[in-house]
C-alpha cells in the first residue's frame, strides 16, 4: 500500500500552508502530494485564495526532494493541450522525474462559464480528453509531434526538454462512468475514481473497468487502483468530537448531520480509519490518498503517519 495526500488549493491554502503540509508529509512517510485543478471555490468564494495547480506544484519541486508532485486531476479543458504537455514535461524535469500526471474530461461547469471556456457535453469532454493524452504522449517522445484529432491538433510540435521518466510521467485518468473507464482502460497507468465513493460505489466502478479492460484486451492488474476520499483521524474519540462540532458549526448543521454526511468514509480514531480503509484494499486498491478537513491537515496527516501508515502499508 502507498499513500498520497490530496490538497484543494480552492478551499483557501495559502502557498506557506501547503509548503508546511509537504514537509510533513515527506518526513512522515507518505509518497505522493496531490493537489486538485480548480480557479475558485465557489459563486461567494472572492476572498478565498486558490492557487493555481501546475505553478503551485512547480514552487514545490524547489522545497521537497522524494516526495511525488501530481495533479489529481487536471481539467484538460483548461490548457491547450500541446502546453500541458510542455507544463508537465517541466515540473518532471524540475522535480528530477517526480511528477505523476493525472487528467481528466473536466466538470466545474461554473469555472468554466466564468473563465469564457466552452463547456460542452460530457462525450465531448470525454473526447476532448482522448485527444489531450494523444497529444501529450506524442510530445513528450517525438521530436515533432503531429496529431490531428477530433478536437485539437498539433503539426510539428517540439518539447524540450522531454520528461526525466521513461516512456512517459505515470498517467492517471479520474472518473467512474463507462466511457471514462474505456479511457482508462486504454491509456491509464492508475484508476482513481472520482466523487469520493463509498467502498460499494468503488466495487461497482472496478467491475465497470474490468469489463473495459477485457474488452480492450488489456490485462486489469496492470492499472494501478486508487482511492482518494475524505478521512477524519484524531488520536481519541474525544478528539474527533471536539473537530466534528468545529467542522459542523463551520457548516451550519449539527455534529450528527455531519458524521450522516460522512456515512461511509473514514471518521474516527486509528484503528477505525484502518479498519475502514481495509475495505478498499480487498477491492484491490494499492494506493489511498486522503482529503483531511481543512484547517486540520497537518493534525490529522501526523496521526495518519505515525498510527495508520504502519498498520496499512
Amino acid at each position: 500500500m502507498r499513500f498520497g495526500i490530496q490538497i484543494e488549493p480552492q478551499f483557501g491554502f495559502t502557498y506557506e500552508d501547503v509548503r508546511d503540509i509537504a514537509r510533513d508529509a515527506e518526513a512522515g512517510g507518505f509518497d505522493a502530494l496531490w493537489v486538485s485543478d480548480h480557479l475558485f471555490l465557489n459563486d461567494t468564494s472572492v476572498a478565498t485564495s486558490c492557487l493555481e495547480a501546475w505553478t503551485l506544484l512547480a514552487a514545490l519541486t524547489q522545497v521537497t526532494s522524494r516526495l511525488r508532485l501530481g495533479t489529481l486531476v487536471s481539467c484538460q479543458s483548461y490548457r491547450n493541450p500541446a502546453l500541458l504537455a510542455k507544463i508537465a514535461a517541466g515540473i518532471d524535469h524540475m522535480s528530477g522525474g517526480r511528477l505523476e500526471f493525472g487528467v481528466g474530461a473536466g466538470w466545474k461547469e461554473l469555472e468554466y462559464r466564468a473563465y469564457g471556456y466552452d463547456f460542452p457535453a460530457p462525450g465531448v469532454r470525454v473526447g476532448q480528453l482522448v485527444d489531450t493524452i494523444e497529444i501529450c504522449l506524442r510530445m513528450w517522445s517525438e521530436d515533432k509531434a503531429t496529431y490531428h484529432g477530433k478536437h485539437y491538433r498539433i503539426d510539428d510540435a517540439q518539447c524540450a526538454p522531454k520528461p526525466v521518466q521513461r516512456p512517459h510521467p505515470p498517467l492517471w485518468v479520474a472518473g467512474s462512468q463507462p466511457r471514462m473507464m474505456r479511457v482508462v482502460a486504454r491509456y491509464a497507468d492508475a484508476v482513481n475514481v472520482g466523487g469520493f465513493p463509498t467502498a460499494e460505489r468503488y466495487a461497482e466502478a472496478m467491475t465497470e473497468l474490468d469489463g473495459a479492460c477485457r474488452r480492450a484486451k488489456r490485462d486489469p492488474s496492470s492499472i494501478r487502483r486508487s482511492h482518494f476520499g475524505p478521512v477524519l483521524v484524531a488520536e481519541t474519540e474525544a478528539r474527533v468530537d471536539e473537530i466534528v462540532r468545529d467542522l459542523a458549526a463551520r457548516a451550519n448543521i449539527t455534529p450528527d448531520e455531519w458524521r450522516a454526511r460522512r456515512r461511509g468514509h473514514p471518521v474516527g480514531t486509528p484503528d477505525r480509519v484502518a479498519d475502514a480503509l481495509r475495505a478498499y484494499a480487498k477491492l484491490g486498491v494499492t494506493y489511498v490518498i486522503p482529503v483531511f478537513p481543512y484547517g486540520y491537515d497537518r493534525e490529522c496527516l501526523r496521526v495518519f503517519a505515525e498510527q495508520v501508515i504502519p498498520g496499512l502499508g
